[in-house]
């Protein structure tokens, strides 16, 4: 008698980077910024499933020497792990305070919830999935989302959520949803050092050691 293969469900994973990023830092996980995407996501993954691609969202920081090497550091670490890196705009503006006159910098990440609905629709048309995991809370996301589940039934798009980023829209709108919490975090840290992908060591900055 013939044995029937299973075939497993085809997973590509999109990440909100400073969704993430700011979501980790605002639940107090400082200290687990040094973040193995692939690995987080490999982490999360059922064994049902099999881990096909993975897209990565942010945006250059800019007038900051001290973040711009932290954050290239960082991207050529996601980078050795096979990771798509999608870039979005980081735009530097002004506010002021309408009481007092005090006028601060401010900086708005542009164009990543747009590039993401952009790759999880035509990813769908291509036939790259089966589920879309979206690392993400923001609920500009929800129209896409149910527009994949209207024009692709046999699809589905899976939330994990980043830590203090849960919000009810997403979750009504997607086909399942989680939570990520601090042990996934700790358990899917890079090692202190990695080699890039042009041989290069790469350390974890000092700012975001445990122990800082």
């Amino acid at each position: 008698m013939q044995e029937i293969v299973q075939r497993k469900e085809r997973v590509v994973a999109y990440i909100d980077g400073f969704n993430l990023y700011f979501g980790m830092r605002e639940a107090g996980f400082d200290s687990c910024r040094w973040l193995n995407i692939k690995l987080l996501v490999v982490n999360l993954l059922k064994p049902h499933q099999e881990l096909t691609g993975i897209k990565y969202f942010t945006s250059r920081v800019s007038n900051n020497p001290d973040k711009q090497k932290r954050q290239s550091t960082y991207i050529d670490a996601l980078e050795s792990t096979g990771i798509k890196i999608v870039y979005g705009n980081y735009q530097d503006g002004t506010q002021e305070c309408k009481r007092c006159g005090h006028i601060w910098r401010t900086a708005k990440e542009k164009m990543t919830d747009v590039n993401i609905a952009t790759a999880i629709i035509v990813d769908a048309f291509k036939d790259e999935y089966d589920m879309a995991m979206l690392i993400s809370g923001d609920s500009d996301l929800t129209p896409p989302i149910r527009e994949v589940h209207a024009l692709f039934p046999k699809k589905r798009i899976f939330i994990s959520f980043p830590p203090k980023r849960h919000n009810s829209s997403m979750t009504v709108a997607a086909k399942g949803s989680q939570i990520i919490g601090r042990k996934k975090l700790v358990d899917s840290q890079f090692d202190p050092e990695v080699i890039s992908k042009t041989g290069y060591k790469l350390k974890i900055p000092h700012e975001w050691k445990a122990d800082v």
